[in-house]
């Protein structure tokens, strides 16, 4: 894997949310996306890159080896797009139906949200529609 593949394929704390103060700012000021299983909160920023944050509930998975599994999924799904991503800040978070899916299913609900995200998102200026 050459260098440009690995920078695209990794998860730096750059392209992470971190501080609960971005976490606030998007559930304040971000739009809403569901899809089976899983909500978001997106809102523009202006780093020019796409940042992704969880907020996985105890009270929806209340196995850690679950949280972890969805965690993990979520990452290495948008590692695979975040190229293609708008620059927003977005935050996941799902329902217990997710349990119930298997890993492509996951997935595919991940890839119908990135579309969703894009759609919202998608012109040159990176306005909403």
């Amino acid at each position: 894997m050459d260098a440009g593949q690995q920078e695209a394929a990794s998860f730096p704390r750059s392209v992470r949310l971190t501080r609960g103060v971005e976490f606030q700012r998007v559930f304040q000021h971000g739009k809403r996306l569901h899809v089976n299983g899983l909500n978001a909160r997106a809102a523009l920023n202006g780093e020019g890159f796409p940042r992704l944050g969880m907020a996985i509930a105890k009270k929806a998975l209340r196995r850690a080896h679950e949280r972890n599994r969805i965690r993990r999924l979520v990452r290495e799904s948008f590692r695979a797009h975040q190229t293609r991503l708008p620059a927003v800040d977005l935050v996941i978070m799902c329902r217990a139906e997710v349990l119930n899916m298997t890993n492509t299913e996951l997935f595919q609900q991940l890839e119908g949200l990135w579309l969703r995200l894009h759609k919202l998102y998608s012109g040159g200026s990176g306005q909403p529609e």
